[in-house]
């Protein structure tokens, strides 16, 4: 089950590597969506609180929706290893 999860993960970095992007030089390292100054992290907050992807990207028209499904990929290869969240941060 657990080599399941980590071949998982491994494809879904492959699926985000070409558009999260971590810069120490670019919003002092926090992963960040490539070619923007938006972080994963703000993404994400806005789409908790609001799910509505028509109304976001009214908002943010510079992203795309392959953006969003980089954001998520990434996200849930964190969620099953808090330590690499923790270390993220």
């Amino acid at each position: 089950m657990r080599e399941n999860i980590e071949v998982a993960a491994i494809l879904m970095a492959r699926e985000f590597a070409d558009r999260i992007t971590i810069d120490p030089a670019v919003m002092v390292g926090k992963p960040v969506i490539k070619g923007t100054r938006m972080p994963v992290e703000l993404v994400l907050a806005k789409l908790a609180a609001n799910p509505d992807l028509d109304e976001f990207f009214l908002d943010y028209p510079e992203l795309s929706v392959e953006d969003i499904k980089a954001v998520l990929a990434y996200a849930s290869t964190l969620v099953p290893n808090p330590q690499t969240a923790a270390a993220a941060r």
